[in-house]
């Protein structure tokens, strides 16, 4: 088994390379290496990064390319469950500022940040695609309309409770 240290702590290389082996013989395959090895290990460490683009004979930095043009793939770990607040038109109209305020409150993180315990990551969202229910906030894949932002805390404290 590869191992390599990032941050204080080792990454397990024997993920990706199941991954890679999968892969071996298809052409163009960065896209779903990558999503393959995401799921693995929840984000994408920048050792697991550098391995990849060895194997593929491609530099880190196409691989940082490929990553931060496409929005599904993630540089720094995420919590269990994803809160996004929509800021779209509709959302904003109806005050997501305040969800997003409360968000901030109950978990304390701000954007994009993920709590201590691995257990939410809040991001604030252009569009749910939820208008006509607005404001929206998502967690997972689950859409919460017209909420407000004592119902926003009741229903975080719902996923809490859940735990993982």
């Amino acid at each position: 088994m590869n191992e390599q240290s990032a941050n204080k702590e080792t990454v397990d290389l024997s993920k990706v390379e199941k991954v890679l082996e999968k892969y071996k013989d298809v052409r163009g395959a960065v896209i779903p290496i990558l999503q393959k090895t995401q799921a693995e290990y929840g984000f994408l460490p920048e050792p697991v990064i550098d391995y990849i683009a060895q194997s593929l004979n491609m530099s880190a930095e196409e691989i940082i390319g490929v990553t931060s043009f496409y929005a599904q793939f993630h540089l720094k770990p995420r919590g269990h469950h994803i809160v996004k607040v929509c800021c779209g038109t509709a959302c904003h109209v109806k005050n997501a500022k305040a969800l997003s305020s409360k968000v901030r409150e109950k978990l304390k993180i701000n954007i994009n940040e993920t709590t201590e315990d691995k257990l939410f990551t809040f991001e604030e969202v252009s569009c749910v695609g939820a208008c006509g229910i607005a404001p929206v906030v998502m967690i997972d894949e689950d859409v919460h309309g017209e909420i407000s932002p004592d119902k926003l805390n009741d229903v975080l404290d719902a996923y809490k409770k859940s735990g993982v």
